[in-house]
């Protein structure tokens, strides 16, 4: 579920955005304070053991592997796969975007395509563009909270 906070930014002040980041119910931290801790469990555990435990010629064994791992980490770019992740996240994301329906091409191409200035002629292009329109109410409403809040039923619809 998604917390927004529109309301509050729009009344920041000085040091607005660090409280807005420090927020608990939506904030990042909330999803990732686990994965921290562990981290700092496991660089701690490390650090003790290399510090207390280990002999001199373990120190020096573990430091050739810290070495080798420094060297076999960069072989594999991660601008690469970071730029890699990026445009296949925007790609979905785009692809989403297109998805949503807009009826204003169709509304063009029906104003554009259907003549007459008669009632008749009229009443299509409404009816036509109306049927647009609903379609498209219908996928938000099923993608949108807040649009089926305001169209909860049929009836509503209809209105």
């Amino acid at each position: 579920m998604t917390v927004t906070y529109t309301s509050r930014v729009a009344t920041a002040r000085f040091g607005g955005f660090s409280q807005l980041l420090l927020l608990w119910r939506g904030s990042i931290y909330k999803l990732l304070y686990r994965e921290l801790l562990l981290f700092l469990a496991a660089y701690l555990g490390l650090s003790l053991a290399y510090r207390f435990l280990l002999s001199e010629a373990q120190k020096r064994l573990f430091e050739k592997l810290v070495l080798y791992c420094d060297k076999s980490a960069n072989l594999i770019p991660v601008s690469f796969v970071l730029g890699f992740y990026v445009a296949l996240v925007l790609e979905r994301w785009w692809g989403q975007f297109r998805s949503v329906p807009a009826p204003d091409g169709l509304m063009v191409a029906v104003a554009g395509n259907v003549h007459g200035a008669d009632a008749r002629g009229r009443i299509l292009r409404r009816t036509l563009m109306r049927y647009g329109s609903l379609a498209a109410l219908l996928v938000l409403r099923a993608v949108s909270t807040a649009v089926y809040k305001r169209f909860p039923t049929t009836d509503h619809l209809v209105e």
